[in-house]
């Protein structure tokens, strides 16, 4: 009845529902799924929180890097937190249906965190050649006044990127089918089940991904750039070093986001294998924000130093 339902409101071109398909529906390899997910979205969680903890209560990360970094761990909370979450539900309930409402709702927190990522993304990068090429303005130019404003336009650039898309979204007719072939309500899934002409949309998705992608990679790559050319000017090993293991962290996580993006976006196949695209982005959502905090605090002896300090603290206001 449910069915026959959905099938008369699909022809009057009014559908109020989707189903998510998810990876499989091996009722195993499903438990398998959601142990992992369960694991992975809890360390992610833990981690980053963690993270921003550090940096509100100790007085050693109050530097610009350090509030990007806990600015950084927010957006990766947020992005996991917003598909996660609802396929964990999905699959422990079997209840894959998920609202129009809920849908649009999910591909617009998704993408906002997603592409504000990348901004951030670049303007860390920039935050380290400032302090490494111009050490001694590194306080003048760097102030508080300055990161808030990057910060904000990172929000806003991301929000300027994914308005267009979205909004021709909206627009989208569904006639045929209702069932997303995905773990969560992404734009190319919508695209491939609606029954409008998709090719201006399509191509709009594409556009704000390159120039997203373009934008920032040029940024990362020119501050990187001059970055490196000041280390090899400098006269000793040990001040070599140090300058990469400050920047070493962040390059790898740019290495990992931009790769993954890359694959999706700019792959001219990736629409069309869609086993592919799911797993990769099911890595993006759970793999990746949960190695982030492990990738920065493991290389970096001041976090380490802050989370020691801050579980001694603890551990003597707990024997009192």
């Amino acid at each position: 009845m449910q069915i026959g339902q959905k099938s008369s409101v699909m022809k009057n071109y009014t559908v109020t529902t989707f189903i998510l398909l998810g990876l499989t529906d091996d009722p195993q390899l499903q438990v398998l799924i959601f142990i992992f997910l369960f694991l992975t979205y809890m360390l992610s969680v833990t981690g980053n929180l963690t993270i921003i903890a550090l940096t509100f209560v100790d007085p050693h990360l109050k530097t610009p890097m350090y509030f990007f970094l806990q600015n950084f761990s927010f957006l990766e909370v947020s992005f996991t937190t917003a598909c996660i979450p609802r396929y964990l539900y999905n699959i422990a309930t079997g209840d894959k249906i998920i609202t129009y409402r809920a849908c649009i709702t999910q591909v617009f927190f998704t993408d906002l965190c997603g592409v504000t990522e990348f901004f951030l993304l670049a303007a860390m990068s920039y935050d380290r050649y400032v302090a490494i090429c111009k050490p001694l303005h590194y306080v003048t130019i760097m102030s508080s006044r300055v990161c808030r404003t990057l910060i904000i336009c990172c929000w806003m650039a991301g929000l300027c990127i994914i308005i267009p898309p979205l909004s021709l979204g909206l627009n989208l007719i569904f006639c045929d089918s209702n069932m997303i072939d995905h773990f969560a309500c992404d734009a190319f899934p919508l695209v491939k089940i609606s029954c409008s002409d998709t090719w201006f949309m399509e191509q709009t998705v594409i556009i704000c991904a390159v120039l997203t992608l373009n934008m920032t990679l040029t940024c990362v790559v020119l501050s990187y750039a001059y970055i490196l050319k000041t280390i090899f000017r400098f006269p000793s090993v040990q001040q070599r070093k140090k300058a990469f293991s400050t920047c070493s962290s962040h390059m790898i996580v740019v290495a990992i986001t931009y790769g993954t993006c890359i694959f999706i976006y700019m792959n001219p196949t990736a629409k069309e294998e869609v086993t592919i695209n799911k797993v990769v982005s099911l890595l993006i959502s759970s793999i990746s924000p949960t190695l982030n905090p492990f990738i920065y605090t493991l290389r970096n002896n001041q976090v380490k130093k802050a989370f020691k300090d801050t579980i001694k603290r603890i551990a003597f206001l707990s024997t009192k």
